[in-house]
């Protein structure tokens, strides 16, 4: 390769830190998790269906939010069905897909982990960084997702949307 393909040493500083700080942010955050015996991406699919519209999803629309494949997330809530947290139900819009809700006790369980996942974000990245650093990730890291996933919309963003039409 010429050198103009390779990166240069501070790209590959900054290359390096991203691999290495993205794998031990997810690392904290999956172990602060663990004592509850609830994996990060249970918890991030809960946290998703609580925002959705009744509270329900399509579990397609689902696979493509949380970024996992389809295979995966039936898998999760498979898991999350055996503990009672999520229903799964054939779709109101044509019959043919499959929906998941969230169940009473599923958003009492997420009401109770959303208070350690919450502190477990703060003390391990948006405490960590200034207002600055954490606004600058969250810009760059949304840059990134709409070029790689253009496709791709925050349910969050959807639903204040819907609220304040």
């Amino acid at each position: 390769m010429s050198g103009e393909e390779w990166l240069d040493e501070q790209q590959q500083d900054h290359w390096r830190a991203y691999l290495r700080g993205s794998r031990l942010l997810e690392r904290a955050l999956v172990e602060d998790l663990a004592p509850s015996n609830v994996q990060l991406t249970e918890y991030e699919l809960l946290s998703m269906l609580s925002e959705a519209p009744g509270q329900r999803m399509r579990m397609s629309r689902l696979a493509d939010l949380i970024i996992q494949s389809r295979s995966r997330v039936t898998h999760t809530a498979t898991r999350l069905e055996k503990r009672g947290w999520v229903e799964r139900c054939r779709s109101g819009d044509d019959g043919r897909g499959v929906e998941i809700s969230l169940t009473d006790a599923g958003r009492h369980e997420l009401d109770r982990l959303a208070r350690i996942h919450v502190a477990s974000v703060r003390r391990h990245l948006v405490d960590a960084l200034t207002p600055e650093q954490f606004a600058a990730l969250g810009e760059a890291m949304a840059v990134l997702r709409d070029r790689i996933y253009p496709d791709h919309h925050e349910i969050g963003r959807e639903i204040r949307a819907t609220d304040d039409a």
